[in-house]
């Protein structure tokens, strides 16, 4: 019986795959269908269905492969998991009406059939969901790193002077990738004065101050001078309200002010010059 699966299946793979598409445009989502285009739609679909059909005749090793790469391309379209079951299951229905119709069992063959087809495509339906969780879980873990490390950049603008400009809120995680960026910053552009830009940040509490104090703590233990820039006045009345002492940190109210105090403490100056060409 399992022969015949490996025979049958295979060789009416175009009749399945009509069928199954067919199926999933008029069962699933419009909204979700309209954003794919046909082509992709048709190239993605046929690949879905020749990864479940090989693991009839591939090696494990080859199977696996293909069922990596296949999940990985899903993340990348965007294809939802909700779609992805639902294609599975879908599947299994067309490939078990299709061989019910060709009236070549018994009864008793037919209970055979459907427990063997059913042990085939369990293990298939756990791992296809399997490697898509997998994929989308690395996926999100890489962003969430991208977009930690983009955070908090420290830029380098002049010889000896960088900047870290700071956007959006302030939480104990990401205060954490501040210290680590700002510390491997320095040292990485022999930086001697760093401007910590605030402009971005909506709120200065207690924790953040006393975030950005650690930092500037930690600056000049590696031997530079931290400032800190960008200073709105309504942030200014906040600080002073909390009495959080930044006696030890240089402050400017403006990234211009800072770099023009950063360029003096380095001993260079921006000067205008005028001369005929």
């Amino acid at each position: 019986m399992y022969n015949f699966l490996v025979e049958y299946i295979p060789t009416h793979k175009d009749e399945i795959l009509d069928e199954w598409m067919k199926r999933m445009k008029s069962d699933e989502d419009e909204r979700f269908i309209n954003v794919v285009s046909d082509q992709v739609f048709v190239n993605t679909s046929s690949e879905f269905v020749n990864v479940i059909l090989s693991r009839l005749t591939d090696s494990s090793e080859n199977y696996n492969e293909k069922l990596t790469d296949f999940a990985e391309r899903l993340v990348q379209l965007g294809w939802p998991l909700t779609f992805v079951t639902s294609g599975i299951s879908t599947l299994n229905k067309v490939i078990f009406e299709k061989v019910n119709e060709t009236k070549l069992f018994s009864s008793e063959k037919k209970l055979e059939y459907f427990t063997i087809f059913e042990n085939w495509m369990t293990p298939i339906n756990n791992e296809i969901i399997k490697a898509y969780n997998s994929t989308w879980e690395r996926t999100v873990s890489l962003q969430k790193i991208a977009l930690q490390e983009l955070s908090a950049p420290l830029i380098p603008v002049f010889e000896k002077i960088s900047v870290m400009p700071l956007v959006g809120t302030i939480d104990t995680e990401r205060a954490k990738q501040i210290m680590e960026n700002l510390l491997n910053g320095v040292v990485k552009h022999r930086a001697e004065v760093v401007l910590i830009d605030i402009t971005g940040v909506p709120v200065v509490d207690t924790m953040v101050a006393h975030h950005i104090i650690q930092a500037a703590d930690a600056v000049r233990l590696v031997g530079a001078k931290c400032m800190l820039v960008g200073i709105r006045p309504e942030i200014a009345q906040t600080i002073v309200n909390l009495g959080i002492n930044l006696s030890q940190i240089i402050t400017t109210s403006t990234l211009r002010k800072g770099i023009e105090k950063a360029l003096e403490i380095t001993n260079r100056k921006i000067v205008k010059w005028e001369g005929a060409l």
